[in-house]
Formats: C-alpha cells, structure tokens, sequence
C-alpha cells in the first residue's frame, strides 16, 4: 500500500475569541468559509479584503483553493483569523513566502482581547461619577 500523499496544508488563525481552520489545495483560487463565498458569509467588503489580503500580497490570487471553517466572536473577529489562518498555511505550502507575510506583518497573532468589567465599575474602566456631596 503507497504512503498517504498529503495534498492540503493546513494552518490555525486566531483573533479575539474567534479561531479559523484553514486548509489549501493547489487550484484555481476559489475562497469557501463555512460552505459559503467570502462575500455571502462576511456580508461587508472590507472584511473580504481582508480575508484575501494574504494571496493578494503574495500573487498567489489564482494558485490556491481555499476551505476555511470558523468559530467564536464576531465577523470582524472572524475575518482577522481567516487572514492569519491563510498566511500561516502558505507558510506551510511555500516557506519562501515567509519575508513577504512578515513583512505586511500578517504573521503576528493580533493578542488584544477584549479587558474584563470590574466590580464597582460600570466598564472596564469607566467608574461612576465623583460627587463630593
């Protein structure tokens, strides 16, 4: 029996509470998340161009099919760790389209999160107004 051949490459994209799936396949650069196209699943134009951002700073727009499956926050959220997710597995399929993703700076996990409410506060940081009366 041959050797499995690996014929995708997967990465994982994190951003806020959301995490993105990615895999890539060689192919004519059909983008899916969630079973649906970019445009239908985020609804806003900006958020699907910053999906694509990876392939289009790389020029590799029509070389790659790419199957995304992503959970937790919101579509901005959402978005951030497809992009991430993307630039990692063309890491993996290509390691010499590394300088050119780092330089964009589409390597770097984006770390803020959202800071919790403290008691006696009415937000994070926002405290009730002082009366000295």
């Amino acid at each position: 029996m041959p050797a499995p051949v690996e014929a995708y490459k997967q990465a994982t994209g994190r951003r806020k509470t959301a995490v993105a799936r990615v895999r890539i396949v060689p192919g004519d650069g059909v983008i899916v998340v969630n079973n649906r196209p970019p445009s239908e699943y985020f609804g806003r134009r900006d958020l699907e161009t910053v999906v694509t951002q990876p392939l289009r700073v790389t020029d590799t727009t029509g070389r790659f099919e790419v199957s995304v499956k992503v959970f937790g926050g919101g579509i901005a959220g959402q978005a951030g760790a497809v992009c991430h997710g993307i630039a990692r597995a063309l890491i993996a399929a290509d390691p010499e389209l590394r300088p050119v993703l780092k330089a964009a700076g589409l390597l770097t996990r984006d770390s803020r999160e959202k800071e919790r409410k403290k008691y006696g506060l009415k937000r994070a940081r926002k405290a009730p107004q002082y009366t000295k009366r």
